[in-house]
This record gives structure tokens, C-alpha cells and sequence, in this order.
């Protein structure tokens, strides 16, 4: 008896995650719009997913972005490293503008009336008290009432501290690293968590879905087609804009399309993976054999990209909140972006060790602007889509990146590679050519 049980098991645990959940979103949707309102009997269910993804933000947070920070060391950024993480701040941060500006234009979700759960009526924050708000009067409490951005603020800081301690004094470099492998255990023990809970998931989100559709109708089903659209327009406007014009373009001064020759394999193994980090050893070898960049510049470019670069998530987030908010009916005003646009950039050192990141990140960003998080399970039944769209993004991102580090630092062979060939079918590439 137990034997088939089982065997039934590991064939279901043999599936990967992502597609149980988007089963369960397919089924739970069917549920609700045969039986309607009858479906409202599982949405403690559904509630129970919520309240355990709200119960990993602050602890995944503060353990993933120590873990983040430790490889971001004083010994690490000079020219080079200091290069690199600014850049990565910088795309970062116009890929939740550029998010964000699509999002109020297209306002994918105006017009859905949906009562799965209330927005938390307050003030909209001033930009000065957004600003002030960064930093925590006591980091303490800052933790306990679960001020997220107050939390990341002192988290970096204290890593970035940590990494000063290591390298300035010898006699506690083992302390110090003891302390950071103590937080890499405790990151370990939350993607353990996390997983547990993504599998509860699967009958959270069925239940989210049969309730939700049950009692707001269709209309919250394909709704969800707007987010997708909004979310691959900003990104094609991100890679078109931020990575080819102006970093290729007009910062690197090399071919756009030579680029993109030599980036494709790691784009279409990212879309295919969902993985920054499963993607590495085919970023690293685009790198090296067809974009020329030196090792001693990808070597760090890319292992601290598929880290702490999330240019996609970033699109992903603020998009997706816009989305939450306009069908709820509480549009967010321009201070409330902004502190959508601090956070989705400082949590993104964070995102890419985590799996399911984007719900857990989706549940972050939600909690802070008040917004109720029944929208997870919606967006959920998407996400295999947008994942793959964001980390091919984001792998884009730390190959465009690494390209521009390698320009300034002499580390990039213009003569060899992509750079050699003409790709344009104009004109013929000099290499080198200022």
C-alpha cells in the first residue's frame, strides 16, 4: 500500500515546482468559474500561504543580503569592483524607472474591480519622509516592526562594515568570516523554508485562484495578460535602451549588435533555466570566447552579476505593484513609487540566490505599500513566464556590464571574437575605431 503511495510521490516531486504551481493556477481558475462562489470554502487555504511568505520576509532579507555582501569586500572594489557594483546600482536602478514609467502608461489592471483583500488606508509618505525613512532610529525595532527599508539600509551597512573588519585586521579576519558563514547557513536554512512553503503553495495558489475567480470573475483571470505585456515591454525597452544605446553605444563605444551576437547563448539558456546562477558557466564562456573580456575582469563582473544584479526583478517588482494597486483601486501616487523604486533596488542584492524569489520579493514589496497580499497568488499562475524573461535580463545585464568594465580597464580584444566580424551588414567594423 505504502509502496504506490510512494512511487506516486517522487513522481509528483519530479516535477519541477514552478509547473505544480502553474498547474494549480490553471485548475484553481477552472474551479472557480464552474462552481463560483462555492470556491470561497478554500480560501484559508489561501490565507495560510500568505501568512507564511509574510513570515520569511525580514528573516530571508537579512540572512541573503549579508550573504550577498560578503564577496563585495574592500580588497575587491577597487578599480575594477568599484566599477562594476556601480554600475549594476545604476541599471538597477533605470530598470525600476523604466518599469514603473511603462507601468503608468499602459496601467495594466485599471478598471478591475477585485475584493480579495483591502488595501491598508494611510497617508501617502512626502519623498523627504521616504528619504528619512531609510534610516532607522533603532535598527532593533526597525527589524521587529517589519520597516523593511530601514532593515536593508542597516543590513548593508553592517555587512559592508564587516567586510572593512576582515580586511583591516588580520587577528579577526576568521571571526568575521565565521560571522558570514554563520548568515550563509541561516540563507541556506530559509531557501529550505521557502521551499517547504512553495510546496504548500501549490494549494495556496489553487486556492487563492478558485476563491478569487469564484467571486471576482474572468475578468481577474485575463487581467493577468496585461502584466505580462507590460512586464516584456519594459524589459525590451530596458535591453534596447539601457544595455545597447548606452552602455554599448555611447559608454563602450563598440557595436550593439556585435554584443548581442555574443550574448545570445547565455540570453537563451537564461530564458530556458530561470537561473543567473545556473546560467554562469554559459556567461562566463561568452565572455571569454566571443565578447574578448579578460578574466581577470568577468571573473568578478559576472559571479557578483548573477548575485546582486537584478535589473529584471526590479522590472518585474515595480510593474507588478502597479498592477496590485490599480486593481485594488488604490493607484500609488509619485512618493509611494519612489519607495517602491528604493526598495525593489535595495533588496535586489538579495533576489537571485532565492528560489520562488519572485513571490517572496512580490510579498516584500507589497507588505510595505500597504497592499494586500491575495495578489501573490495571481501572479503566481504568470511567473514561469516573467521569470524567464527577467533573468534573461539580468544575464544580459552582467555580460553589458562586464563588456563596459572591460573597455575602461584594458580587458577587452576588440581584434578577436564578435568584434571582428561585420554583423551589421552596412559597413565594415574597424575595431578599435574611436
Amino acid at each position: 500500500m505504502l509502496q504506490p503511495i510512494h512511487t506516486l510521490w517522487s513522481r509528483y516531486r519530479s516535477i519541477p515546482l514552478i509547473w505544480r504551481i502553474f498547474v494549480a493556477f490553471i485548475l484553481g481558475a477552472g474551479a472557480g468559474i464552474a462552481f463560483g462562489e462555492q470556491m470561497a470554502v478554500v480560501r484559508p487555504v489561501g490565507d495560510l500561504f500568505l501568512r507564511l511568505l509574510n513570515m520569511l520576509v525580514i528573516p530571508i532579507i537579512v540572512f541573503t543580503l549579508l550573504t550577498g555582501i560578503r564577496q563585495l569586500s574592500p580588497a575587491k572594489l577597487g578599480r575594477i569592483g568599484g566599477a562594476t557594483v556601480g554600475l549594476y546600482a545604476l541599471t538597477t536602478t533605470l530598470a525600476g524607472i523604466i518599469g514603473l514609467a511603462v507601468a503608468n502608461v499602459l496601467q495594466p489592471g485599471r478598471g478591475l474591480e477585485f475584493g480579495g483583500g483591502e488595501a491598508q488606508s494611510k497617508a501617502p509618505p512626502s519623498l523627504l519622509d521616504v528619504v528619512l525613512g531609510i534610516v532607522p532610529n533603532n535598527p532593533v525595532a526597525a527589524l521587529a516592526e517589519g520597516n523593511l527599508l530601514a532593515t536593508v539600509f542597516f543590513v548593508i551597512v553592517f555587512g559592508i562594515a564587516l567586510t572593512y573588519v576582515r580586511s583591516q585586521q588580520d587577528a579577526l579576519a576568521d571571526s568575521v568570516d565565521s560571522v558570514f558563514e554563520a548568515f550563509e547557513v541561516g540563507a541556506e536554512a530559509m531557501f529550505v523554508i521557502v521551499r517547504g512553503v512553495l510546496e504548500f503553495g501549490v494549494l495556496g495558489v489553487f486556492a487563492l485562484m478558485a476563491s478569487g475567480i469564484g467571486t471576482e470573475g474572468i475578468g481577474l483571470f485575463s487581467s493577468l495578460g496585461e502584466l505580462v505585456l507590460a512586464v516584456t515591454i519594459a524589459i525590451v525597452i530596458h535591453i534596447g535602451f539601457t544595455y545597447l544605446v548606452l552602455l554599448m553605444g555611447v559608454v563602450a563605444d563598440v557595436s550593439p549588435i556585435a554584443f548581442l551576437s555574443g550574448a545570445k547563448d547565455a540570453m537563451v539558456t537564461a530564458f530556458a533555466t530561470r537561473s543567473s546562477s545556473g546560467t554562469l558557466p554559459v556567461t562566463m564562456r561568452n565572455a571569454d570566447e566571443d565578447l574578448q573580456i579578460a578574466e581577470r575582469v568577468y571573473s568578478f563582473t559576472l559571479p557578483v552579476g548573477a548575485t546582486a544584479n537584478m535589473d529584471g526583478a526590479a522590472i518585474r517588482q515595480a510593474v507588478t505593484v502597479m498592477f496590485a494597486a490599480n486593481v485594488v483601486g488604490q493607484p500609488l501616487v509619485l512618493t509611494e513609487q519612489v519607495f517602491v523604486l528604493i526598495v525593489a533596488v535595495l533588496i535586489s542584492i538579495g533576489t537571485a540566490g532565492v528560489p520562488g524569489a519572485g513571490i517572496v520579493m512580490l510579498t516584500v514589496i507589497l507588505t510595505q505599500v500597504g497592499l494586500p497580499l491575495e495578489v501573490v497568488g495571481f501572479v503566481a499562475g504568470v511567473d514561469p513566464i516573467l521569470g524567464r524573461i527577467a533573468t534573461m535580463n539580468n544575464v544580459t545585464g552582467d555580460l553589458a556590464v562586464s563588456t563596459v568594465v572591460g573597455k575602461w580597464n584594458d580587458g577587452l580584444d576588440l581584434n578577436e571574437g564578435v568584434w571582428s566580424r561585420n554583423l551589421s551588414g552596412v559597413a565594415e567594423f574597424v575595431p578599435g575605431d574611436d
